[in-house]
């Protein structure tokens, strides 16, 4: 029997690699001109304060009115912050891997979502280290010295949980959440079920415009974590069906299985093992099950589509 289903399976995965080859074939002709990342970065710190006028009038948008020029005169002074620039510059002493992948993302964005404008990319450095890419119409703005590699001094005290996210294969990733807010409605409810679908959502657009990035980059895992959460899965679904949080609204569930935390809390021994945002993880997995199982869906209808309606379609059964 086994061998029988894997003869029907192969003609299917075969013909799913064919339309992905087909659509990325397409992707690579969509001219969206070429994508420069502006190091804003050098332009602030290499300035001195009597430059600031002629800053300010360039680029008024990193420039809020309601701040005073002595805020910046003190940023371009301040002693961490210019360490923060030094380090930056001895991990991207170029921007031309980021730049290349920022294209490929353009082109991915344009291909989806023909409406897409390209924005201008600059590199900033902040002193906020949960203010991570900002995607904007007009404007990508990157706090590169968020993504110098977790191991980097700088970030010394600061949680591992939120570190390892501190790479730089995080960059687009987080370009692309960002982006995702444009297009992805917030669930009008605040079922759990609701909650994770909107987050597989987001992980779901990252397949469709990265698709050369790895699962674990992705949720910003480690690869022992995306292995964990894989070998895992069927225990994670038993555990949410049997304690019936599905259609649960307790916001105490979004800190145990959603938001950005050391492990996941099921409150059973094996917390410690598991990696943070299971939830988002599994509403990945029924997401990628309602897409696999109904080609007649359009990425812009699954986009506006309820999460009850996707999950009761999306056929999803975790491998044992």
């Amino acid at each position: 029997m086994k061998k029988y289903f894997l003869f029907l399976l192969f003609p299917l995965l075969l013909v799913s690699c064919k339309d992905k080859n087909e659509a990325e074939a397409a992707i690579a002709g969509v001219d969206v001109g070429e994508v420069k990342i502006v190091r804003f970065d050098d332009v602030f710190y290499n300035s001195k304060p009597e430059d600031l006028p002629k800053l300010k009038q360039a680029y008024p948008f990193f420039f809020p009115q309601n701040f005073p020029d002595s805020i910046w005169v003190s940023n371009m002074n301040d002693p961490f912050m210019r360490q923060l620039k030094e380090e930056t510059d001895k991990v991207f002493p170029n921007m031309n891997a980021l730049q290349d992948d920022m294209h490929s993302l353009f082109q991915h964005m344009k291909y989806y979502f023909p409406d897409t404008n390209v924005p201008e990319v600059f590199t900033i450095i902040s002193d906020d280290e949960n203010q991570r890419a900002v995607y904007s119409p007009e404007v990508v703005a990157i706090p590169i010295n968020l993504y110098l590699g977790k191991d980097n001094k700088l970030y010394d005290g600061l949680p591992s949980y939120q570190v390892q996210t501190f790479e730089p294969n995080q960059i687009v990733p987080d370009v692309v959440s960002s982006f995702a807010t444009n297009y992805i409605a917030v669930p009008k409810d605040r079922t759990f079920l609701s909650i994770i679908t909107y987050f597989g959502k987001e992980l779901y657009l990252k397949d469709l415009l990265i698709p050369n990035t790895t699962d674990a980059a992705k949720m910003g895992y480690t690869e022992e974590q995306e292995a964990w959460a894989e070998e895992n899965e069927s225990e994670i679904w038993r555990y949410f069906v049997e304690n019936k949080v599905l259609f649960d609204t307790n916001a105490k569930l979004a800190d145990r299985f959603v938001n950005p935390a050391p492990f996941s809390k099921f409150y059973l021994e094996l917390d410690n093992e598991s990696p943070g945002r299971l939830g988002v993880w599994i509403g990945w997995q029924i997401v990628r099950s309602y897409m696999e199982n109904n080609k007649d869906v359009t990425l812009q209808q699954l986009l506006e589509t309820d999460a009850k309606t996707i999950f009761d379609n999306s056929k999803y059964k975790p491998k044992k």
